[in-house]
Protein backbone atom coordinates (compact mmCIF):
# COMPACT_ATOMS: atom_id res chain seq x y z
CA UNK A 1 0.00 0.00 0.00
CA UNK A 2 2.81 2.36 0.79
CA UNK A 3 4.46 1.56 -2.56
CA UNK A 4 1.26 2.22 -4.50
CA UNK A 5 0.82 5.52 -2.76
CA UNK A 6 4.33 6.60 -3.69
CA UNK A 7 3.88 5.54 -7.33
CA UNK A 8 0.60 7.46 -7.57
CA UNK A 9 2.23 10.52 -6.04
CA UNK A 10 5.10 10.37 -8.56
CA UNK A 11 2.64 10.07 -11.47
CA UNK A 12 0.67 13.06 -10.19
CA UNK A 13 3.86 15.10 -10.17
CA UNK A 14 5.09 14.01 -13.63
CA UNK A 15 1.84 14.43 -15.57
CA UNK A 16 1.50 18.25 -14.96
CA UNK A 17 5.15 18.73 -15.90
CA UNK A 18 4.58 17.05 -19.28
CA UNK A 19 1.55 19.23 -19.89
CA UNK A 20 3.33 22.46 -18.95
CA UNK A 21 6.66 21.84 -20.76
CA UNK A 22 6.19 22.29 -24.56
CA UNK A 23 8.04 20.26 -27.15
CA UNK A 24 10.87 21.76 -29.12
CA UNK A 25 8.93 22.13 -32.38
CA UNK A 26 6.31 24.08 -30.53
CA UNK A 27 8.92 26.30 -29.06
CA UNK A 28 10.36 27.03 -32.49
CA UNK A 29 6.94 27.90 -33.82
CA UNK A 30 6.33 30.21 -30.87
CA UNK A 31 9.70 31.85 -31.40
CA UNK A 32 8.94 32.37 -35.08
CA UNK A 33 5.54 33.86 -34.23
CA UNK A 34 7.09 36.20 -31.68
CA UNK A 35 9.70 37.24 -34.21
CA UNK A 36 6.99 37.93 -36.75
CA UNK A 37 5.01 39.92 -34.25
CA UNK A 38 8.11 41.93 -33.41
CA UNK A 39 8.52 42.72 -37.07
CA UNK A 40 4.90 43.76 -37.42
CA UNK A 41 5.08 45.84 -34.26
CA UNK A 42 8.20 47.52 -35.55
CA UNK A 43 6.45 48.35 -38.81
CA UNK A 44 3.41 49.60 -36.90
CA UNK A 45 5.56 51.77 -34.69
CA UNK A 46 7.23 53.25 -37.74
CA UNK A 47 3.84 53.95 -39.31
CA UNK A 48 2.58 55.48 -36.05
CA UNK A 49 5.66 57.67 -35.86
CA UNK A 50 5.07 58.85 -39.40
CA UNK A 51 1.40 59.55 -38.65
CA UNK A 52 2.39 61.32 -35.46
CA UNK A 53 4.79 63.48 -37.40
CA UNK A 54 2.05 64.38 -39.87
CA UNK A 55 -0.43 65.05 -37.07
CA UNK A 56 2.03 67.18 -35.17
CA UNK A 57 2.69 69.22 -38.28
CA UNK A 58 -1.04 69.73 -38.70
CA UNK A 59 -1.43 70.90 -35.09
CA UNK A 60 1.44 73.31 -35.48
CA UNK A 61 -0.17 74.64 -38.62
CA UNK A 62 -3.45 75.07 -36.75
CA UNK A 63 -1.70 76.89 -33.92
CA UNK A 64 0.11 79.06 -36.37
CA UNK A 65 -3.13 79.85 -38.21
CA UNK A 66 -5.12 80.85 -35.08
CA UNK A 67 -6.26 84.46 -34.82
CA UNK A 68 -3.89 86.77 -32.98
CA UNK A 69 -3.91 90.50 -32.28
CA UNK A 70 -2.27 92.87 -34.68
CA UNK A 71 0.85 94.68 -33.44
CA UNK A 72 -0.45 97.88 -35.07
CA UNK A 73 -3.63 98.00 -32.97
CA UNK A 74 -4.10 99.19 -29.39
CA UNK A 75 -7.34 98.49 -27.53
CA UNK A 76 -8.81 100.00 -24.36
CA UNK A 77 -11.65 98.79 -22.14
CA UNK A 78 -13.86 100.59 -19.63
CA UNK A 79 -17.11 99.74 -17.84
CA UNK A 80 -19.68 102.56 -17.93
CA UNK A 81 -22.48 100.76 -16.08
CA UNK A 82 -21.92 100.10 -13.28
CA UNK A 83 -19.52 103.03 -13.27
CA UNK A 84 -16.40 102.58 -11.23
CA UNK A 85 -17.15 98.91 -10.45
CA UNK A 86 -15.24 97.02 -13.08
CA UNK A 87 -14.91 93.88 -10.98
CA UNK A 88 -18.44 93.84 -9.48
CA UNK A 89 -21.52 93.42 -11.65
CA UNK A 90 -24.99 93.43 -10.04
CA UNK A 91 -27.35 90.65 -11.07
CA UNK A 92 -30.74 91.30 -12.72
CA UNK A 93 -29.45 94.48 -14.38
CA UNK A 94 -27.83 95.76 -17.56
CA UNK A 95 -24.09 96.20 -17.95
CA UNK A 96 -22.46 98.59 -20.43
CA UNK A 97 -18.85 98.99 -21.47
CA UNK A 98 -16.80 100.83 -24.09
CA UNK A 99 -13.88 99.53 -26.16
CA UNK A 100 -11.37 101.91 -27.69
CA UNK A 101 -9.66 100.90 -30.95
CA UNK A 102 -6.50 102.78 -32.09
CA UNK A 103 -4.87 102.14 -35.49
CA UNK A 104 -1.12 102.73 -35.15
CA UNK A 105 -0.18 101.17 -38.50
CA UNK A 106 -0.17 102.27 -42.12
CA UNK A 107 -3.14 100.22 -43.33
CA UNK A 108 -6.85 100.49 -42.89
CA UNK A 109 -8.51 98.15 -40.42
CA UNK A 110 -12.11 96.97 -40.62
CA UNK A 111 -13.79 96.18 -37.31
CA UNK A 112 -16.16 93.29 -37.92
CA UNK A 113 -17.76 91.99 -34.70
CA UNK A 114 -17.39 92.03 -30.92
CA UNK A 115 -18.75 89.40 -28.53
CA UNK A 116 -18.72 88.70 -24.80
CA UNK A 117 -19.13 85.61 -22.67
CA UNK A 118 -19.12 84.36 -19.09
CA UNK A 119 -16.60 81.62 -18.38
CA UNK A 120 -15.87 79.29 -15.51
CA UNK A 121 -13.50 81.14 -13.17
CA UNK A 122 -11.19 78.13 -12.71
CA UNK A 123 -11.07 77.29 -16.43
CA UNK A 124 -11.72 80.01 -19.01
CA UNK A 125 -12.15 77.38 -21.73
CA UNK A 126 -15.47 76.35 -20.15
CA UNK A 127 -18.26 78.64 -21.41
CA UNK A 128 -21.22 79.40 -19.11
CA UNK A 129 -23.09 81.93 -21.28
CA UNK A 130 -22.29 83.47 -24.66
CA UNK A 131 -23.72 86.89 -25.44
CA UNK A 132 -24.59 88.15 -28.90
CA UNK A 133 -21.86 89.10 -31.36
CA UNK A 134 -22.58 92.65 -32.51
CA UNK A 135 -21.49 93.49 -36.08
CA UNK A 136 -19.89 96.91 -36.57
CA UNK A 137 -18.23 96.81 -40.04
CA UNK A 138 -16.42 100.02 -39.24
CA UNK A 139 -13.29 101.22 -41.09
CA UNK A 140 -10.51 102.80 -39.05
CA UNK A 141 -7.92 104.81 -40.99
CA UNK A 142 -4.22 104.84 -40.06
CA UNK A 143 -3.46 106.95 -36.98
CA UNK A 144 -7.17 107.14 -36.14
CA UNK A 145 -9.20 105.89 -33.19
CA UNK A 146 -12.77 104.85 -32.61
CA UNK A 147 -14.96 103.80 -29.69
CA UNK A 148 -17.32 100.83 -29.66
CA UNK A 149 -20.25 100.36 -27.26
CA UNK A 150 -21.60 97.07 -26.01
CA UNK A 151 -24.32 96.16 -23.49
CA UNK A 152 -25.68 92.91 -22.09
CA UNK A 153 -28.11 91.76 -19.40
CA UNK A 154 -27.01 89.79 -16.33
CA UNK A 155 -29.69 87.31 -15.27
CA UNK A 156 -30.79 87.08 -11.66
CA UNK A 157 -30.16 83.31 -11.83
CA UNK A 158 -26.43 83.92 -11.36
CA UNK A 159 -25.23 83.26 -7.83
CA UNK A 160 -22.94 85.65 -6.00
CA UNK A 161 -19.53 84.25 -6.87
CA UNK A 162 -16.64 85.00 -9.27
CA UNK A 163 -17.02 84.39 -13.01
CA UNK A 164 -14.63 84.72 -15.88
CA UNK A 165 -15.60 87.49 -18.32
CA UNK A 166 -14.12 87.62 -21.81
CA UNK A 167 -14.63 90.20 -24.58
CA UNK A 168 -13.26 89.39 -28.05
CA UNK A 169 -12.88 91.91 -30.87
CA UNK A 170 -12.64 90.53 -34.42
CA UNK A 171 -11.18 92.72 -37.18
CA UNK A 172 -9.11 92.54 -40.39
CA UNK A 173 -6.75 94.73 -42.33
CA UNK A 174 -7.02 96.03 -45.88
CA UNK A 175 -5.39 92.88 -47.27
CA UNK A 176 -7.99 90.61 -45.64
CA UNK A 177 -5.80 89.27 -42.83
CA UNK A 178 -7.95 88.35 -39.84
CA UNK A 179 -7.06 89.42 -36.27
CA UNK A 180 -8.67 89.09 -32.88
CA UNK A 181 -8.02 90.93 -29.62
CA UNK A 182 -9.17 89.72 -26.22
CA UNK A 183 -9.87 93.23 -24.99
CA UNK A 184 -11.02 91.94 -21.59
CA UNK A 185 -10.20 88.59 -20.06
CA UNK A 186 -10.46 88.78 -16.27
CA UNK A 187 -12.53 87.57 -13.33
CA UNK A 188 -15.56 89.57 -12.19
CA UNK A 189 -17.85 89.20 -9.17
CA UNK A 190 -21.64 89.12 -9.56
CA UNK A 191 -23.39 90.67 -6.58
CA UNK A 192 -26.99 90.98 -5.43
CA UNK A 193 -28.93 94.13 -6.27
CA UNK A 194 -29.67 96.55 -3.40
CA UNK A 195 -32.26 98.95 -4.85
CA UNK A 196 -33.67 100.19 -1.53
CA UNK A 197 -37.47 100.55 -1.47
CA UNK A 198 -39.27 98.83 -4.30
CA UNK A 199 -42.96 98.24 -4.96
CA UNK A 200 -43.16 95.05 -2.93
CA UNK A 201 -41.45 96.62 0.07
CA UNK A 202 -43.77 99.65 0.02
CA UNK A 203 -46.83 97.39 -0.19
CA UNK A 204 -45.50 95.34 2.73
CA UNK A 205 -45.04 98.46 4.85
CA UNK A 206 -48.58 99.67 4.03
CA UNK A 207 -49.98 96.27 4.96
CA UNK A 208 -48.11 96.27 8.28
CA UNK A 209 -49.32 99.79 9.13
CA UNK A 210 -52.92 98.82 8.36
CA UNK A 211 -52.61 95.69 10.46
CA UNK A 212 -51.24 97.65 13.43
CA UNK A 213 -54.06 100.19 13.12
CA UNK A 214 -56.64 97.41 13.04
CA UNK A 215 -55.16 95.84 16.16
CA UNK A 216 -55.22 99.17 18.00
CA UNK A 217 -58.85 99.76 17.03
CA UNK A 218 -59.82 96.29 18.24
CA UNK A 219 -58.00 96.84 21.54
CA UNK A 220 -59.81 100.15 22.05
CA UNK A 221 -63.22 98.58 21.43
CA UNK A 222 -62.39 95.76 23.83
CA UNK A 223 -61.42 98.21 26.59
CA UNK A 224 -64.62 100.23 26.07
CA UNK A 225 -66.82 97.15 26.22
CA UNK A 226 -65.15 95.95 29.42
CA UNK A 227 -65.59 99.35 31.08
CA UNK A 228 -69.30 99.39 30.15
CA UNK A 229 -69.77 95.96 31.68
CA UNK A 230 -68.13 97.08 34.91
CA UNK A 231 -70.35 100.15 35.24
CA UNK A 232 -73.53 98.18 34.53
CA UNK A 233 -72.66 95.46 37.04
CA UNK A 234 -71.79 97.91 39.88
CA UNK A 235 -74.50 98.05 42.74
CA UNK A 236 -76.73 101.12 42.76
CA UNK A 237 -77.00 103.20 46.01
CA UNK A 238 -80.15 102.65 48.07
CA UNK A 239 -82.48 105.64 48.51
CA UNK A 240 -85.09 105.93 51.33
CA UNK A 241 -88.12 106.68 49.29
CA UNK A 242 -90.46 106.93 52.29
CA UNK A 243 -88.47 109.58 54.10
CA UNK A 244 -87.98 111.63 50.99
CA UNK A 245 -91.59 111.36 49.97
CA UNK A 246 -92.92 112.50 53.35
CA UNK A 247 -91.13 115.78 53.07
CA UNK A 248 -93.12 116.66 49.99
CA UNK A 249 -96.60 115.95 51.49
CA UNK A 250 -98.89 118.87 52.27
CA UNK A 251 -100.54 118.39 55.69
CA UNK A 252 -102.45 121.65 55.82
CA UNK A 253 -105.73 120.16 54.63
CA UNK A 254 -105.78 117.53 57.42
CA UNK A 255 -107.79 118.19 60.56
CA UNK A 256 -105.81 119.11 63.69
CA UNK A 257 -106.64 115.81 65.39
CA UNK A 258 -105.08 113.80 62.59
CA UNK A 259 -102.02 115.94 62.51
CA UNK A 260 -101.54 115.57 66.23
CA UNK A 261 -101.78 111.77 65.86
CA UNK A 262 -99.20 111.76 63.13
CA UNK A 263 -96.85 113.90 65.13
CA UNK A 264 -97.12 111.60 68.11
CA UNK A 265 -95.88 108.56 66.14
CA UNK A 266 -92.22 107.50 66.86
CA UNK A 267 -91.20 107.58 63.17
CA UNK A 268 -92.18 111.16 62.72
CA UNK A 269 -90.42 112.19 65.92
CA UNK A 270 -87.09 111.08 64.42
CA UNK A 271 -87.64 113.08 61.25
CA UNK A 272 -86.65 116.73 61.40
CA UNK A 273 -89.12 117.46 58.65
CA UNK A 274 -91.99 116.10 60.71
CA UNK A 275 -90.90 118.12 63.71
CA UNK A 276 -91.06 121.19 61.55
CA UNK A 277 -94.51 120.25 60.41
CA UNK A 278 -95.53 119.68 64.02
CA UNK A 279 -94.33 123.09 65.01
CA UNK A 280 -96.36 124.54 62.20
CA UNK A 281 -99.42 122.64 63.37
CA UNK A 282 -99.00 123.79 66.99
CA UNK A 283 -98.78 127.35 65.92
CA UNK A 284 -102.01 126.95 64.00
CA UNK A 285 -103.75 125.59 67.09
CA UNK A 286 -102.67 128.52 69.18
CA UNK A 287 -104.22 130.74 66.65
Amino acid sequence: MILLNRISLILLLLIPLNLITPSFPGVDAADSKSAGSDTVEGEDEAAVEEEGAVTGTGEEEDDGGSLKPSPDVDTYFMFTKPAGKGLELPANSDAHFLVGFANRGQKDFIIETMDASFRYAMDFNFHIQNFSAIPYNKIVKPNHETTLAYSFFISEAYSTRPYGFTVNLLYKDKDGNQFMNAVYNETVNITEVDEGLDGETIFLYIFLIGLVGLLLFGAQQLVLSMSKKRTSSAPKPKVEVGTVSTTDVDYDWLPPETLSAINKSPRNKQSPRQRKVKRGTGSSEDK
